[in-house]
């Protein structure tokens, strides 16, 4: 058992670096080489722990393999642009001009309930009121209304505003975080003067964001203020 546990806990740690390594992206926007590459790893880590007979290298060079397999894959497709277009396809145009083509959608194998439901999880319930839909490479429908759809922005109704940044955490509990202060054009005095005001310490913080403007939030630890 307590083999059984050591292997779990060193694949575990292995598969992290490997997501890691691999970059961000969440599961619905992995493109197919990526897809088929996490399948794999996920199969091949259970190995080792169902089994121990099978020596913990059947799994890790196996992993460590596929990963930077994957990893030199996207290299190449970054450099060549052919590339990428042969292993992970290339974004189809399905509406065009306010018109579905009912031939790409054959070739993308989607059903008309596929695209009904596409455009629906982009908040679009009348198939008349899109102007373009693309299916992306990983399988996403991005949408584009016609322009007497599109809800009115504040340039189109003459309304001046202010182009307030969007907050930042700067603390995160109790720990300051330098980089969203710098990236917010803020210091430490500053943030020493807020929290002066507050009559509380960073120690004291749970969570403390902050804009350009200098507007705050801060919530102490054990309550909201």
């Amino acid at each position: 058992m307590l083999i059984v546990f050591i292997r779990a806990v060193i694949l575990y740690l292995l598969i992290i670096f490997a997501v890691r390594l691999m970059g961000k992206r969440q599961i619905g926007e992995l493109q197919p080489s990526e897809l088929v590459i996490t399948i794999l790893v996920s199969n091949i880590a259970t190995l080792p722990v169902e089994d121990i007979s099978i020596p913990m290298s059947m799994g890790i060079v196996p992993i460590l393999t596929l990963v930077c397999l994957d990893v030199l894959m996207s290299a190449l497709t970054l450099r060549s642009r052919k590339l990428r277009r042969i292993v992970s396809g290339s974004p189809k145009i399905v509406i065009e001009n306010g018109k579905v083509k009912p031939e790409l959608l054959r070739q993308l194998r989607f059903s008309n309930d596929d695209l009904l439901e596409g455009l629906r999880s982009q908040g679009v319930f009348d198939i008349g009121d899109v102007e373009t839909a693309v299916v992306e490479t990983t399988g996403q429908m991005t949408v584009s209304l016609k322009k007497s759809k599109q809800p009115p922005t504040f340039d189109d109704l003459g309304i001046k505003c202010n182009d307030d940044s969007v907050p930042l955490m700067v603390i995160d509990e109790g720990v300051i975080l330098e980089a969203a202060l710098k990236a917010l054009g803020l210091g430490r005095e500053w943030l020493d003067k807020k929290l002066k005001a507050q009559n509380t310490k960073p120690g004291e913080v749970s969570l403390m964001t902050a804009d350009r403007a200098g507007n705050t939030r801060i919530v102490k630890k054990g309550k909201q203020q």
